[in-house]
């Protein structure tokens, strides 16, 4: 990956220094990485802003998703209830929810949050609902011959069965909940690296937005990584695991 991204920044540095292309349209990442480093300061407290509406959104929507879940576990009525709305949500285009928002909740944190809750709601849903739902037949057999109680079944079989599905969900949802921030500070946000693009893109300041779009790079690529490790660590008993 480290060789990928050095090929990919070389070929970009030598195309915009052959092409002579002007710094407003597109800036070499020399100048991008120097702009970085003489405002890190401003953008380290944009990218924190933005990390704070991401990752609460995303524990907003796997909240709610994984309660949804879990009743829709335990009532076919329920699941053809709550599922159709849930497709709803999916469904409908995020910028075209965002001024609803606004409008309902004001500007700041709030619109921002809810947005990145409801871009994250749905692929933690269906994972953790099919997870639920995925269990071996033998040992629920099993645990109905010694009479277990439905609580027991969840907890000790439908619960750990569901961690996979739960752990590839987290995959997905988090990198959409950065996006889903954005998307909430370029409509509704003073501060974050959403309003930072939104303000240089109208000020033609590219290096601005192209640092805030490294930043966020960054800050998709290290919540990515992060539930592959907690995975590898506390799921070392499944057959995905053992078989990396």
């Amino acid at each position: 990956p480290a060789m990928a991204l050095l090929l990919l920044s070389l070929a970009w540095y030598l195309w915009v220094e052959i092409s002579d292309v002007p710094v407003y349209i597109m800036p070499g990442p020399i100048v991008v990485i120097k702009h970085l480093i003489q405002d890190i300061g401003f953008f380290a407290q944009h990218g924190a802003i933005t990390l704070f509406h991401a990752t609460t959104g995303f524990g907003l929507g796997t909240i709610v998703a994984i309660c949804a879940a879990t009743i829709m576990t335990h009532s076919k009525f329920l699941e053809r209830t709550i599922f159709p709305v849930a497709i709803l949500i999916k469904v409908t285009p995020i910028v075209a929810i965002v001024p609803l928002l606004i409008i309902w909740f004001g500007f700041g944190s709030p619109p921002i949050v809810i947005t990145a809750g409801l871009i994250t709601f749905f692929p933690v849903l269906v994972n953790t609902l099919t997870g639920l739902k995925s269990v071996n037949h033998g040992a629920l057999d099993f645990f109905h011959s010694i009479h277990a109680s439905k609580k027991e079944i969840f907890l000790k079989l439908r619960v750990p069965s569901s961690l996979p599905y739960l752990f590839a969900a987290f995959r997905i949802s988090i990198p959409l909940s950065v996006i889903g921030a954005v998307v909430g500070e370029l409509f509704g946000g003073s501060q974050g690296l959403g309003s930072v693009i939104f303000v240089a893109h109208h000020n033609l300041d590219m290096p601005t937005s192209f640092s805030a779009i490294l930043i966020l790079s960054m800050i998709g690529i290290i919540l990515t990584m992060l539930p592959s490790y907690l995975e590898s660590r506390l799921l070392f008993w499944h057959d995905s695991s053992i078989s990396q």
